[in-house]
């Protein structure tokens, strides 16, 4: 029956076997679609839909009503009925803007694919936060793990994404290093377009987080950038939040990431070692991203302010983290941080996400 639900693909067919198809489909797709028997009653849906289905029976019907053009829809047709090879089928689909003009069962896959496609959000939706540190040790993946952890907690969708292939792994910060699940070896290679609900059942999860890591007990190799892309598309189209750990390095992975990122934050002691050491990456940071913010770690009145660091590189403050007692120990137990409530990480990743949703990124 039809519903106001604005985010449901939208099936437009009075063919009974027809619709049964694509009910079928929908259910392997885990997608609930809204149905319109009638060209003329589709129009309510038509717009905010985003995908949809018309099938061969209704096609020119509603090609004459000459509704605005759908960016996002197809044709579809059963062999055993009308045949979509019919030249005027193709006609009144491209009136449509019809993407495709596909035919059961032959293209049922590809259905699948589309309707699991279309309740993903699209591509670029989803803010990217990128974390690098000023120097070795800085605690940037610490701090890439507690962001994600917060927006988790904000019940938003996250992925963790671990781009550094020197690091100990951002799994084993979290306490998932046995989790089964596909690691970047397997994703080497991909290039294109992928499937976020595929991507996403086959990476580990870590509290609820998917998280693209590297198999700890193998050599890495670096990610080519193909690959990179084809990852952060995916979990664009199918997330709320994205946080990155990237490599001082800034290899073409990392550099991949950086121009896709909404902000990112560099991680920083508050001593004089660390301006040194920052200094040096902070022209090439500047080269590839347009929002770069300090979060600086242990500043007091004995050594180095925060306000000294952010002047020294002349680049905005996003937030202060003091010392966390007892953090040495809760990683050693294979504890993840930034979880309990007392945490300054939990603490400044709750405040950053808070920020982050309720105003443009680049005022976050």
């Amino acid at each position: 029956m039809p519903s106001a639900d604005p985010v449901r693909p939208l099936v437009v067919t009075d063919d009974a076997e027809l619709l049964d198809d694509l009910l079928r489909l929908a259910a392997a797709a885990n997608v609930e679609v809204t149905v319109v028997p009638s060209a003329a009653r589709c129009g309510r849906y038509w717009t905010d839909a985003p995908l949809v289905a018309v099938g061969v029976d209704l096609v020119g019907a509603l090609a004459h009503t000459e509704p605005q053009r759908h960016p996002n829809a197809v044709v579809v047709g059963r062999t055993s009925a009308a045949p979509t090879s019919d030249v005027g089928v193709y006609a009144d689909a491209l009136r449509l803007g019809a993407r495709e003009v596909l035919t059961l069962p032959d293209d049922e896959e590809h259905v699948v694919d589309l309707l699991t496609e279309s309740t993903e959000r699209l591509s670029g939706h989803a803010p990217l936060v990128a974390v690098v540190g000023g120097r070795g040790g800085a605690g940037a993946s610490l701090l890439a793990v507690a962001l994600a952890l917060a927006g988790r907690r904000a019940r938003l969708r996250t992925v963790l994404v671990d781009t550094d292939p020197l690091g100990g792994g951002l799994d084993l910060l979290l306490g998932a290093e046995r989790v089964p699940g596909s690691r970047w070896e397997e994703f080497s290679d991909r290039q294109g377009r992928m499937v976020w609900s595929a991507l996403r059942d086959a990476l580990p999860h870590a509290h609820g987080i998917p998280v693209v890591t590297w198999n700890a007990r193998r050599p890495c190799a670096p990610i080519p950038p193909s690959a990179v892309r084809t990852v952060l598309n995916a979990a664009a189209r199918g997330s709320e939040l994205l946080v990155a750990d990237l490599p001082r390095s800034l290899d073409a992975a990392a550099r991949e990431v950086l121009r896709r990122a909404t902000v990112t934050l560099l991680v920083l002691p508050a001593d004089v070692y660390s301006v040194v050491a920052a200094e040096r990456l902070v022209p090439m940071l500047r080269e590839l991203v347009p929002d770069l913010r300090l979060v600086v770690r242990g500043a007091s009145p004995d050594g180095l302010s925060a306000e000294t660091v952010t002047a020294s590189l002349g680049l905005p403050l996003a937030g202060e983290l003091t010392d966390e007692p007892g953090l040495s120990r809760l990683l050693d137990r294979g504890d993840p941080p930034a979880r309990q409530s007392r945490s300054p990480l939990a603490a400044f990743g709750d405040a950053f996400v808070t920020r982050l949703r309720s105003v443009p990124a680049r005022s976050a």
